[in-house]
């Protein structure tokens, strides 16, 4: 489902619908899915093996601990195989480089710090802030979604509110 805002699209994510990756975002998700089910569950049923045979399983420490392990991994592969089934890979030659979208590297500058900062805008499920990878569902992301360069963009953030000068989009 996609709403109409202003100039832009921009996209919502629920619980059941796509989630968009980029294509990078995407190959993550594919090789941690990859290692956690050729190596990691071998590793942790070998422990578990390891652990059997030091006999009594209801005082074994070492048992309980594999299991929970497995029992992770497990969940881990399950969400992964939903991202990957959900998953909408954004077509970054398609990236209007007129207007933010998602896949857009945003660069902006921070009017009250006088700062510039570079933002690329990608899905909930690949951000990471602390590389530069942030969530169209956040508030920056959804502030800067379908805006132009120039434009002044303010953001309702918990200290207060934070402009921001769109100085440059490209991909």
């Amino acid at each position: 489902m996609f709403l109409k805002v202003c100039e832009g699209v921009v996209g919502v994510m629920e619980e059941n619908k796509e989630i968009l990756l980029t294509q990078e975002g995407y190959q993550k998700l594919e090789d941690e899915l990859e290692l956690l089910k050729v190596v990691r569950r071998k590793e942790v049923a070998e422990r578990i093996k390891v652990a059997i045979s030091f006999g009594d399983l209801s005082e074994n420490a070492e048992y309980d601990e594999a299991k929970n392990e497995q029992a992770q991994v497990e969940e881990r592969i399950i969400k992964l195989e939903n991202m990957i089934r959900k998953a909408v890979i954004i077509d970054e030659s398609k990236i209007d480089l007129n207007m933010v979208t998602i896949g857009s590297i945003v660069k902006v500058k921070d009017i009250e710090y006088d700062e510039e900062v570079e933002y690329t805008i990608v899905g909930s499920a690949e951000a990471d802030p602390y590389d530069g990878k942030i969530s169209n569902e956040s508030p920056v992301g959804k502030a800067l979604l379908g805006r132009c360069k120039g434009e002044t963009v303010e953001v309702h953030v918990p200290d207060g509110i934070a402009k921001f000068e769109i100085l440059e989009i490209r991909r």
